[in-house]
């Protein structure tokens, strides 16, 4: 991340600004406006032909950058092209493919092949061996030419590599009709049926997407009917938010309760699916007080709403509402994904204001640090960036498809060709379970808000550089003294639990940190019971010397089940341990009557 030079001469060189950046107090003026009007320049309405433009071309490319894969393209070939190391290993390379080509043809064995998109025997037999062999040979040779190169940006190393893995997919033999003979032999055995329901099968897609339905399956499961059914009332309501709080089931709660904070990419009930995988449901049964923030799904009227107001209308307002419910009790903070961002800030404002009404921080696959980001930073510059604010600009949202297109793309192999070969040629469909419904719901996000979440956070990485302000003041994650909970997940391609590590990097208190295996999603939905499951479990106690993630994950002891029980027995040993009898549904007395039955309304906008 770039410091301005006004802002090194403000504090006094290299040395102050490692004060600063350990403990900061506030920004130059110059710092703040950029941060508080990171969208003025785009609504001075200068340019705007040119944004209509880069808008239209956005929609063509589901938001993606051309700049960003040409620069980095072009990076890799002028450096290609003065490293004679790498043309002379290509040529040997390509002699050495020639020559097991070869061998093969005339009759020498084919090693087996390690790849699950050609584990079926048939593979194995000429002439689809042949071809195999010559695919894998060519995409060993790209995979060689793209790798890193002395003199080269790292992320345009990484942006390289990552289009052509994802190039070397879409012309995989396993995604060819001709080329596959799994998919042939299929053809034969069903007479050619499976291609018409292939055929059906996109007609029906394509249809249901250009009118807005949800994805085939999904009616199975309904909001209200058979997710997010956990009993409850809304009990306050704002522009922003509906605050759900769910009605207990036990004669006795503990005096602490606990509010959500979920991500307002996604409808809060990935956190109360089903009865039996239910988050929300299992803390209740054992005797938690839970409230819910649920998130409007935005459109245009609601383009300007910013970062701030989300933490201000969202998460300080549940607050306050909890406060009213319960007067006299602290409460645990729970945020997921983007929510548990939100929710660090939330917290880190309040230590600095002396606000003290929260008992502990808990975070689910959320980031405070976006410098090792994964794979969603590879394409995050200004130009993209840009790109994308053009995009907002003229639509005043992001839309889901749009995002969901995003998401899909990074995994591309699982969820776009194999999905395709499945039900298009192969005439299948996907099961779909109560997360792949839930998933099929997103919301859209506002322009002025995600613009300034990507410069921010994103492209700057502020908050752990000391350069996040809120209300005209830098928060610092190590004024949080209360117990945190951390949640990584193992394949999370999103929040990579690497850098969801890194909060401990930037934290003095105690950090208790779990590691679970399953990804983004299903990582978190890993109720007792699940097959399958397994954590890993430590607490970084303050004063304690910085273990790096690696180091961590070896010295940390793998524990077989859900990382459930182990959080509930976290919230409470850090509350009180007295229990009382259960609060009231809402205060109405305080002004916060009871509005409508659980799961609200904002939930269920599409």
């Amino acid at each position: 991340m770039r410091l301005d030079d006004d802002f090194l001469e403000a504090n006094g060189g290299k040395g102050a600004i490692f004060l600063k950046v350990a403990h900061p107090k506030a920004l130059t003026k110059r710092e703040l406006e950029k941060q508080t009007s990171a969208t003025s320049d785009i609504d001075d309405g200068r340019g705007n032909l040119d944004r209509l433009f880069r808008a239209s071309t956005a929609r063509l490319t589901q938001g993606i950058s051309p700049h960003a894969m040409a620069a980095a393209w072009f990076d890799w070939f002028s450096h290609f092209m003065r490293s004679p190391e790498r043309q002379v290993e290509l040529a040997s390379l390509t002699l050495e493919s020639m020559r097991r080509l070869a061998v093969s043809i005339w009759g020498g064995p084919f090693p087996t092949i390690k790849d699950r998109r050609f584990s079926d025997p048939a593979w194995q037999q000429l002439p689809h061996a042949l071809c195999l062999r010559q695919f894998l040979e060519w995409e060993a040779w790209w995979l060689t030419a793209t790798r890193d190169i002395r003199g080269m940006s790292h992320r345009n190393s990484e942006r390289v590599a990552f289009m052509t893995r994802q190039l070397l997919d879409l012309v995989s033999p396993s995604n060819n009709l001709f080329l596959n003979p799994v998919l042939q032999s299929e053809i034969v055995e069903h007479g050619g049926f499976n291609i018409a329901r292939g055929v059906t099968n996109l007609a029906e897609d394509l249809t249901r997407q250009a009118l807005g339905l949800l994805p085939n399956g999904t009616e199975a499961y309904r909001v209200g009917r058979d997710l997010a059914v956990t009993p409850g009332r809304v009990i306050f309501r704002n522009e922003l938010i509906e605050l759900i709080q769910y009605t207990p089931t036990t004669e006795r709660v503990y005096a602490e309760p606990v509010l959500f904070v979920p991500a307002w990419i996604m409808k809060y009930y990935i956190l109360d699916l089903r009865p039996q995988n239910s988050l929300v449901r299992f803390l209740i049964e054992r005797g938690h007080t839970v409230f819910m923030i649920s998130w409007i799904n935005p459109n245009q009227e609601h383009r300007d709403l910013s970062f701030d107001t989300y933490r201000v209308d969202g998460v300080m307002a549940a607050l306050d509402a909890v406060g009213k419910v319960l007067p006299k009790s602290k409460t645990h903070l729970v945020g997921y994904c983007l929510g548990g961002t939100m929710s660090a800030i939330a917290a880190a404002t309040m230590a600095r204001n002396g606000d003290n009404r929260l008992k502990s921080l808990t975070l689910l696959a959320a980031q405070t640090d976006f410098s090792e980001a994964g794979e969603l930073m590879l394409f995050m510059d200004e130009s993209q960036i840009a790109f994308l604010e053009d995009l907002m600009w003229a639509q005043g949202v992001l839309d889901a498809h749009q995002m969901a297109g995003t998401f899909k793309f990074l995994r591309a192999h699982d969820l776009i060709w194999s999905k395709a070969v499945r039900e298009y040629v192969l005439g299948e469909r996907d099961t779909v379970n109560d997360l792949a419904a839930w998933n099929s719901d997103p919301t859209r996000m506002p322009y002025r808000m995600h613009s300034q979440y990507l410069r921010s956070l994103f492209l700057e990485n502020r908050l752990t550089a000391g350069r996040f302000a809120v209300e005209g003041r830098v928060v610092a994650l190590k004024d949080i003294e209360v117990p945190m909970f951390v949640v990584g997940t193992e394949t999370d391609h999103i929040a990579p639990w690497r850098s969801v590590y890194k909060v401990n990097l930037f934290t003095d208190n105690e950090v208790t940190f779990v590691l679970t295996n399953g990804g983004h999603n299903a990582g978190i939905v890993s109720e007792p019971g699940h097959s399958g499951r397994h954590y890993r479990f430590s607490v970084r106690n303050p004063g304690d010397p910085y273990s790096d993630p690696d180091t961590w994950r070896k010295q940390a002891g793998d524990r077989a089940g859900s990382w459930w029980p182990a959080w509930e027995a976290w919230l409470q040993a850090k509350g009180s341990s007295s229990q009382r009898k259960p609060p009231t549904m809402g205060a109405p007395e305080r002004g916060l009557p009871l509005l409508v039955d659980a799961p609200g309304t904002y939930v269920l906008q599409r």
